[in-house]
């Protein structure tokens, strides 16, 4: 089956205001930069990103014209705001989030990796010793204040305490590869893999934009590192330049 798009303007038709799509990329690397620009001029409001460790800050002026668009309700991330006061105070995404305009739910990243692999395989939630004892045992939402945060359930196995988490699925996965196929096989390359394998199970539709256009059997067996059957559509796009800087 071909599953290759025109356009990623096409492969995004059906994305609707209060859609919940996972947005992979630690920070700069692997994030599906021309899938966001696409968002951005469809114009869908009240969005959810499902995110993995910044990539919204890797991708500094799509964040800048999302927000300003309001098209972003909420964000779920493990590192979502800069380190900097001074860039924070100039950031437009944090400001928003400060002002209550932007819910920002947190987890740790190695939590939220394991939230999206079980949505894919089909667990819907699972024990984590991570983050017990300390705040991560409550909802961590930028609105909620402390004294109101939900608890987590706990439970004590061999003598340890574990903390409950939920699985994560999400309406849509973009995700970046280096290389697909027409049937959605896909390779990533090096650091750019990060979330796009367990964002791309977890999606109920995910949208892969390629680097690389393949051919059926060109990516190797073995090299494959997300199955076609778990990607629905995949568009061509062009290797992007742009600075890189964490601050």
């Amino acid at each position: 089956m071909d599953k290759t798009y025109s356009s990623p303007e096409e492969a995004i038709a059906d994305v609707e205001d209060g859609a919940v799509i996972a947005i992979p990329g630690f920070f700069a690397a692997g994030v599906p930069r021309v899938l966001l620009q696409a968002l951005i001029k469809k114009k869908v409001k009240n969005l959810t990103l499902a995110c993995g460790c910044g990539p919204l800050l890797g991708a500094a002026d799509e964040l800048a014209q999302l927000v300003g668009n309001k098209q972003i309700k909420k964000v779920i991330d493990s590192y979502g705001i800069s380190r900097s006061m001074t860039k924070g105070l100039q950031d437009p995404f944090e400001q928003a989030v400060r002002a209550g305009e932007i819910e920002l739910e947190v987890y740790p990243m190695g939590t939220l990796a394991e939230k999206y692999r079980a949505g894919g395989a089909g667990i819907p939630a699972f024990y984590t010793p991570t983050g017990t004892g300390s705040i991560v045992e409550e909802q961590v939402v930028s609105n909620v204040p402390s004294s109101q945060a939900m608890k987590k359930e706990t439970r004590i196995f061999d003598g340890r305490k574990y903390i409950l988490e939920y699985a994560l699925k999400t309406d849509f996965a973009f995700v970046h590869a280096y290389e697909g196929d027409r049937e959605g096989n896909l390779r990533y390359r090096r650091t750019a893999s990060n979330f796009n394998h367990v964002m791309a199970m977890a999606g109920k539709v995910t949208i892969a934009e390629a680097e690389n256009l393949l051919e059926l059997g060109d990516i190797e067996p073995d090299f494959v590192h997300t199955p076609g059957i778990y990607v629905q559509r995949v568009v061509k796009v062009p290797r992007l330049s742009f600075s890189i800087g964490i601050d």
